[in-house]
């Protein structure tokens, strides 16, 4: 029978699945807003497409730090300790963005518009850089020592690994974005966001496969999870070759749930590929963080448990009407809000 440990542990890896896929998208247009559009109306376009959905998105990676801070307050301690420069960077990008899409539409000067618009590019690209950088240093191993403190150095958490993780984590967001955007627009944005998805998956592949083979050698989640873990690369390899037949048929839902799919499948990998660990220590294995030594008391966990069971559905059911509402397609002839 599943334990609180192991449950909160899935949860907390649902959460961030859920907020790669939702909030991975909207990355994705953010950052597209710098190339892909050609003039400013199309430019707000892309913003506006995702206008109503990007606050309610990042509420999940909010949610999964939470449940982390109360299931896992080990797991939290050292985590954001240790990384708390660049989840600091995190943060601000976030904020910036945010900021950004509220403030850009009101000024009328171009150097006001532009000053907003990079901070939407760079606070849609930092965010899934560093949390690609952070998950691949969580696969790898950090230097946590015997009282769960992780004194890593710059090149413990920033090397060739951990940044072929960043990367990889950006493309794929730039691509689910794209698709997105096939869903969300008409006519010429719409085929140049559809071409574009379509070119960059080669590179997407490429990131894929070598990241793939440095996790193999640089990590031992193939030595303690082989079977599931080769299961997630197969389907995963028939996700990616469905979106790009999807893309080529113009059957843009299908490939948007085939980019959805490897997302989940990749976040799933990280989980899988770590548990019953939650951060894994590069001094010694019996330093690793685990959902036991981790985990806050099973009293804790039982009121936690009836809490979010209480408030899901409510918070679920909000995100789908919200979608449902917004799901019109969106042209320079529509009212556009920023």
């Amino acid at each position: 029978m599943l334990s609180l440990n192991e449950l909160w542990f899935i949860l907390v890896a649902v959460l961030f699945i859920g907020f790669f896929f939702l909030e991975g998208f909207d990355f994705g247009v953010g950052m597209s807003t710098r190339f892909l559009a050609k003039n400013d109306m199309e430019r707000r376009v892309l913003i506006n497409s995702i206008g109503p959905f990007w606050d309610a998105n990042e509420v999940w990676l909010l949610t999964a730090g939470g449940a982390m801070f109360a299931a896992f307050p080990n797991w939290y301690a050292t985590l954001f300790s240790g990384y708390y420069t660049p989840l600091v960077v995190l943060l601000l990008a976030l904020i910036g963005r945010g900021v950004a899409f509220e403030f850009r539409g009101k000024g009328k000067s171009q150097r006001w518009k532009n000053t907003w618009d990079l901070a939407i590019f760079l606070g849609s690209l930092l965010p899934p850089f560093l949390l690609g950088v952070v998950f691949s240093g969580l696969l790898k191993g950090l230097p946590i020592d015997s009282d769960m403190e992780m004194k890593a150095g710059l090149f413990d958490m920033v090397n060739l690994y951990t940044l072929i993780g960043g990367i990889t984590v950006v493309v794929l967001c730039l691509v689910h974005g794209l698709l997105f955007t096939t869903l969300r627009t008409t006519g010429s944005l719409q085929e140049r966001a559809r071409k574009l998805a379509h070119k960059l998956l080669i590179p997407l592949a490429a990131l894929f496969v070598i990241f793939g083979v440095m996790t193999y050698f640089q990590t031992d989640v193939f030595e303690v999870r082989a079977l599931p873990l080769t299961l997630i690369a197969v389907v995963g390899l028939g996700a990616f070759l469905l979106a790009g037949r999807f893309i080529s048929k113009k059957r843009d839902g299908w490939a948007f749930g085939m980019t959805g799919t490897l997302i989940a499948l990749s976040i799933s990998s990280v989980f899988i590929g770590l548990f019953p660990r939650v951060m894994v220590s590069s001094i010694s294995e019996a330093y690793s963080l685990t959902i036991h030594n981790a985990a806050s008391g099973p009293y804790s966990l039982k009121i936690m448990t009836i809490v979010a069971l209480t408030l899901l559905p409510f918070v679920l059911g909000y995100q789908i009407w919200s979608y449902f509402v917004f799901h019109k397609r969106i042209n320079e002839k529509e009212h556009l809000e920023y």
